[in-house]
């Protein structure tokens, strides 16, 4: 029984100098509590010979005369307390010396009633009174540099502060010495209340003072090191900024780009009004009058409608052919004619080597692994990733489930009880192949206990341990001070690692976070096997705890290992359904428009149609695609999911174009030259379509090719596919494709029915004359219309407006690829990253691994410690330790875990419950709790003595063996125990008496988005050189997400480079392939144009860079190409048939431009931009966000601004910037050119025709007039 006796007065009278408020122990409160002192206030007593002994081994040589308040049984028990605190705190020694002097002062001070006031007393189960209640006066500056002196002294084994556990995570000195006072008397803290008053002072007391010592004293035996006192630290360099220059809100490159932009149009729109002007002044002279004086020359600036050539035109026509088109023109005649009159041989050949290249096929296998997708073998982050996993095991495999209520607590006595109930179950799983439990799997840091990162461990994993009116209580001291509430694996729990949302107090929290630790093993290993197997009866179970904890009102989401490998896979199985859809819209629209169906004349249509050429399109696209992955499978070359669903789009886009030409080709050559054999026209249309379809296979194969230099697998692997994929499909094109169009256009003449050749129907033959609707509108409205000279400047203007502006937004493009992104949105794993984001307040391990460093060497320990004073200023805990300080740029959060300190601190012979012999023996270690007696402390008589400046710690074979027992020891009852925190982070060589490799365990910041992820990695990687450079230690930083995020590191300048390649391969070969560098500069120019306007829809439009949208901004260079190269040829090669069409009096290069709309402008219409867009439309319907952000918006993106730039900006850029004309040569050899078309038109007016009839005359008359 007890009681107590408040008031201050009645208890301890006399506040004098020399006279005590307490004195000896008198008892406890009940059979379990701790010894209490008896209440005395009487004179301070003079110590005996024993006494003053044990008082100067504990409280130091200023107590050797002092006449004392305590006898020695309480200096025994101050000396026990004095202990477990100095576990913690021995490496800084000013904390550890204000530790000793406040309550040495506190017990045993001569003048103790001056600052203690005894206010409570109660009965000792003796039956004596005891102290149960007392203030402690202390002065606040004393308080103060007691508190700054621990404060910042770390707790390597957890990653956290001694604060945390010897004062409760207290943030200033009222709260450290609160925590020091509460009554704790089962937890290890105070056996009785201590009150800390801080109002006012009574006169009768004076408060406590000393001349407490400071973490950077001057004194050496005082000071602490870096890592437990900033003040001691050296000062880091400044970081280098990223530099971001900015005129208001705008970064300085895109204002940059806007001002110069402005400059360019200004000048532009000056120097078109001061030509206008002069036109209309008395000195310009019209075309004709010039020609009249003999007044030659070139001019570009010419009226719409005026003739520009003169003195060449009297003169007659010009006859300048480039070689390579006369060439190409006729080996393509040559090739069309012989597919033509061997159609069956062709399509028997070209089958028989695709079937041979397709035997490549055994080879296939799919690439799923993230890590060999995105992550070059050769890379920094791949090897290191490969040192990690093989000298620490692959890293472990978390599962991860939150619970949540989103109204009010998550904790209840309800909840928990059925949460234990959930626990057990899962911990009761059995996986359906091998029979494998949680138990056989989990990492177990002692050898016994697995971890399981819960709420419920603060119970010790029992639901028995539970009070239904306490477990608020239990809680709150397990978050106060985790290392009271050690769980069964011995680690400390942080209150953020379990429980999220919180606002007023972790019993509040809205979420409670647990956490299942599996090991991994290597891929194809049984341990990976067994933890894949165990995981899928994980992620069938917490399905079915979903709807638990619906009927309960809470929410519950949680991942699996393996569950975004499975969620991915079941995106791809959606996105492989849309994109059949796509193509299959693609098909059905290209055999329409190939055909000339009429809903009037349906017997017409059935012959009419080209749904079977159309179906071996398609055909050709799949046998190509076919052949590709076939040779390069046998090569070794893995596909990846992006190129299963890619390419067959590429080249059936690139295909379904050149299926066009050739059959609006064809049509053209008909209408013109119906009488010949049909083997004879196909090798017209060949011959003229040829050429431009190995100008864009040329441009879009080198421009794919050339991403085969890159070593990101994933994107290296699509190049050589989509290279390899796009040439043979041209190759197919050519030969197998020219063969069906053959056999096609035979059945067409023979009145055969399309898919049924072997019905006939007798209908009216149609005529072969005319063009499409299409084709007229080109002719006479659309080619006219932008043209003119005011849409020209107009057009011109605007795209390059539009560009500068994309330009402008360049750099606002964000870097990543969110992992809620790649999955579908109906996926389970879309609640879990969205509760992650929100309640997890945790940042990733980081950890930075040594490697190869021979630490039994003095100099190599200096250069990795930090908490001895003779560690290198710039060691490695130093600097992470520094680092960790500006977490604003670092991105480091914790102190790092130093298993170099702990274990040369646990030699400490001060701490006599660590380091222990078995009496006698060097070799073999007393067990955790063995008696002192039993047991001899290491280091206690070693000459030279253990001490902070590192003199006489172990090196070489003794260091070793030392090791080799601190690694086996357990973290309880010495916190500096190896085997728990450290058993996996160091790997010892034995006979070699070296360490392999070490990691330095620390955690990042809590990262919220993929710039954080991206800066984190940078920050890490920078840390780490730095530690290198300073140390000479080869040092790497590793953390699981590291090897992904890797390549934003130098993803923009890979994307510029491999764009700029591509840009220059496409000057190079349409410089050569036309014959001119003007037109080559045009379309290049026009092609970087397509991809910059691109790449500001994608800052606009939301679409990060990383490697999906990296191969989408490749394929973008190869489709731009597309857009721009058939119009580009037909410029530069005008079509004789065509400009006989010609009644404008178009100056040179609008003229061309004008024939190359008319011949190919319906082609690159119907065949590239509709066929395009219909089949990207489609995707806008995939439940995959990936699909529908890095395929729909920048495919959909691609089709407009590519169709936009060859249709309208190419157009009037040739009319501007264009080459020079080249003579044609038609079919009887004869040379036409614009310049002979002119030379006619000097002498007479256009004439508008009013029937066929009469525009066939003219034409035939016009062509013997230029014979002649």
């Amino acid at each position: 029984m007890t009681c107590a006796y408040p008031g201050s007065g009645a208890i301890t009278e006399i506040h004098e100098a020399g006279t005590c408020a307490m004195y000896k122990n008198c008892g406890k409160k009940s059979f379990f509590g701790a010894q209490l002192p008896c209440p005395y206030n009487g004179p301070a007593v003079p110590p005996d010979k024993t006494t003053r002994a044990k008082l100067i081994d504990v409280c130091g040589s200023s107590w050797a005369s002092s006449d004392v308040c305590c006898d020695i049984d309480q200096l025994e028990n101050l000396q026990t307390n004095l202990k477990k605190a100095e576990n913690l705190i021995s490496s800084c020694p000013a904390c550890q010396a204000n530790f000793v002097e406040f309550f040495c002062s506190f017990t045993c001070s001569s003048n103790q009633s001056k600052f203690v006031n005894v206010t409570g007393l109660g009965r000792a189960t003796s039956g004596k009174d005891i102290v149960t209640e007392l203030d402690y006066y202390v002065q606040p500056d004393t308080a103060i540099k007691f508190f700054d002196s621990c404060k910042d002294v770390k707790f390597s084994a957890t990653n956290g502060y001694v604060m945390d556990l010897i004062g409760g995570g207290a943030t200033d000195f009222q709260g450290f010495l609160k925590f020091l006072g509460d009554e704790k008397p089962l937890l290890g803290g105070s056996p009785f209340q201590i009150n800390f008053p801080w109002d006012e002072t009574p006169s009768e007391l004076t408060r406590l003072e000393y001349s407490a010592k400071i973490c950077s004293d001057p004194d050496e035996r005082y000071r602490c090191a870096c890592v437990d006192c900033p003040g001691a630290c050296p000062s880091l360099p400044p970081t280098k900024a990223e530099k971001i220059c900015k005129v208001g809100i705008m970064p300085c490159f895109s204002f940059a780009i806007i001002i110069l932009y402005s400059l360019v149009l200004i000048v532009f729109v000056l120097t078109y009004k001061s030509i206008i002007q002069f036109r209309r002044g008395p000195f310009y002279k019209p075309e004709r009058l010039r020609l009249l004086q003999g007044n030659g020359g070139d001019s570009d600036d010419e009226e719409e409608g005026d003739i520009v050539e003169s003195s060449e035109m009297v003169e007659g026509p010009s006859t300048s052919t480039y070689w390579l088109h006369r060439a190409l023109q006729s080996r393509f005649t040559t090739i069309g004619l012989f597919c033509a009159q061997f159609p069956g041989l062709v399509i028997g050949l070209s089958l028989l080597i695709v079937g041979i290249m397709s035997l490549g096929w055994f080879h296939f296998t799919i690439e799923t692994n993230p890590v060999r997708l995105w992550v070059s073998p050769t890379s920094a982050p791949y090897k290191e990733k490969e040192f990690y996993d093989s000298n620490f095991g692959p890293f472990y495999r978390a599962e991860q489930a939150f619970v949540v209520n989103e109204t009010g607590p998550v904790l209840s006595y309800e909840t928990l009880k059925w949460w234990f109930e959930v626990e057990s179950n899962i911990a009761a799983l059995k996986s359906p192949i091998y029979g494998i439990a949680f138990d056989d799997i989990c990492l177990k840091p002692t050898g016994e206990a697995c971890v399981i990162q819960s709420v419920t461990q603060y119970f010790a994993g029992e639901f028995d341990n539970v009070d239904e009116d306490g477990w608020k209580e239990q809680v709150n001291i397990c978050t106060e001070n985790p290392v009271d509430c050690l769980p069964p694996f011995q680690q400390p729990l942080k209150p953020s690692m379990i429980l999220g949302g919180v606002e007023s107090g972790y019993t509040e929290a809205h979420a409670m976070i647990i956490s299942w630790v599996v090991n991994n093993g290597q891929d194809g290993s049984a341990l990976a096997e067994h933890a894949i197997d165990w995981e899928q009866a994980f992620e069938a179970y917490l399905l079915e705890v979903q709807d638990q904890a619906a009927a309960r009102g809470l929410r519950v989401s949680f991942n699996a290992e393996i569950s975004l490998e499975k969620e991915l896979n079941k995106s791809t199985n959606t996105d492989a359904k849309i994109v059949v859809i796509s193509y299959l819209f693609m098909f059905f629209y290209a055999s329409y428009a190939l055909g000339r169906i009429s809903f009037r004349d349906r017997l017409r249509s059935l012959i009419e149609s080209k749904f079977t050429l159309g179906l071996f399109g398609i055909i050709i696209v799949l046998l190509s695609v076919s052949a590709s992955v076939g040779l390069f499978s046998l090569f070794g070359v893995k596909v990846t999911l992006i190129i299963a669903e890619v390419i067959p789009f590429l080249v059936l886009a690139v295909g379904v174009d050149n299926i066009f030409l050739l059959s609006h080709e064809l049509e053209l050559v008909n209408s013109k030259h119906s009488g010949e054999p049909v083997e004879h026209r196909i090798a017209r249309a060949v011959g003229r379509m040829g050429p431009s379809i190995l100008l864009s296979a040329c441009c879009e194969t080198i421009a794919f090719a050339l991403g085969a230099v890159v070593s990101m697998p994933a994107v290296r692997n699509f190049a050589i596919y989509a290279a390899g994929a796009v040439f043979i499909n041209a190759l197919l094109q050519m030969t197998m494709f020219v063969s069906a169009l053959t056999l096609d256009q035979i059945r067409f003449e023979a009145n055969r029915v399309d898919c049924l050749p072997c019905l006939t129907i007798e209908v009216p033959s149609p005529s072969q004359k005319g063009e499409g609707l299409l084709t007229t509108w080109i002719r006479e409205n659309y080619a006219p219309s932008i043209l003119k000279k005011e849409a020209k400047a107009v057009i011109l203007m605007v795209f390059c407006g539009l560009c500068a502006i994309a330009l402008a937004l360049v750099p606002k493009i964000q870097l990543g690829l969110d992992q809620r992104i790649a999955i579908p949105s109906d996926s389970y794993l879309v609640e879990y990253f969205d509760d992650l984001y929100t309640y997890f307040d945790s940042g990733p391990p980081v950890y930075f691994v040594t490697r190869e460093y021979n630490l039994t060497e003095r100099a190599a320990q200096k250069s990795l410690c930090g908490r001895f004073s003779t560690c290198n200023e710039y060691s490695l805990a130093n600097i992470l330790e520094q680092e960790r300080k500006r977490s604003e740029v670092s991105y480091i959060a914790e102190p790092a875990a130093s298993w170099i300190d702990d274990y040369l601190h646990w030699l400490n012979p001060a701490l006599e419950e660590c380091c222990r012999f078995k009496k006698g023996s060097k070799d073999e270690m007393c067990s955790p709790y063995a008696r002192e007696w039993q047991c001899d402390v290491c280091y206690a008589d070693r000459d030279p003595p253990w001490n902070i400046t590192m003199n006489g710690l172990p090196e070489g074979s003794e260091f070793m063996n030392f090791f080799s027992f601190w690694i086996e020891s357990p973290s309880d009852p010495c916190p500096l125990g190896g085997k728990a925190p450290y058993s996996n982070a160091v790997v010892p060589d034995y006979d070699r008496l070296t360490i392999n490799a070490s990691s330095f365990r620390t955690s990042h910041v809590p990262l919220r988005s993929q710039n954080d992820f991206i800066s984190a990695y940078a920050a890490a990687r920078r840390i780490a050189e730095s530690i290198s450079r300073e140390t000479g230690v080869d040092v790497f930083p590793y953390s699981v997400f590291y090897i992904f995020f890797d390549q934003y590191g130098s993803i923009f300048t890979l994307t510029t480079t491999l764009i700029m390649a591509a840009e220059a391969a496409i000057f190079v070969i349409f410089s050569v392939l036309l014959g001119s560098l003007r037109t080559g500069v045009v379309v290049t120019a026009t092609v970087a144009m397509i991809v910059i306007d691109i790449m500001g829809v994608m800052a606009l439009w939301g679409i990060s860079l990383n490697a999906v949208s990296l191969v989408n901004l490749v394929i973008c260079v190869g489709i731009g190409v597309e857009f721009c190269s058939h119009i580009a040829r037909a410029y530069m090669v005008p079509n004789v048939d065509v400009l006989e069409l010609s009644r404008s009096r178009l100056k040179d290069r609008d003229e061309r431009v004008w024939a190359a709309l008319v011949s190919v402008g319906g082609s690159v219409l119907c065949g590239i931009t509709l066929t395009k867009l219909i089949g990207v439309t489609v995707l806008a319907f995939t439940r995959s966000k990936i699909f529908e952000i890095y395929y729909f918006r920048m495919w959909l993106t691609l089709v407009v601004v590519a169709a936009s730039h060859g249709l309208i900006f190419l157009p009037v850029a040739l009319s501007y910037f264009g080459g020079s004309e080249y003579s044609i040569e038609d079919e009887n050899g004869v040379y036409s050119d614009v310049t002979t078309r002119r030379y006619r038109s000097l002498f007479e007016e256009p004439e508008t025709a009013d029937s066929e009839d009469d525009e066939e005359e003219e034409e035939e008359e016009a062509e013997q007039e230029m014979r002649h």
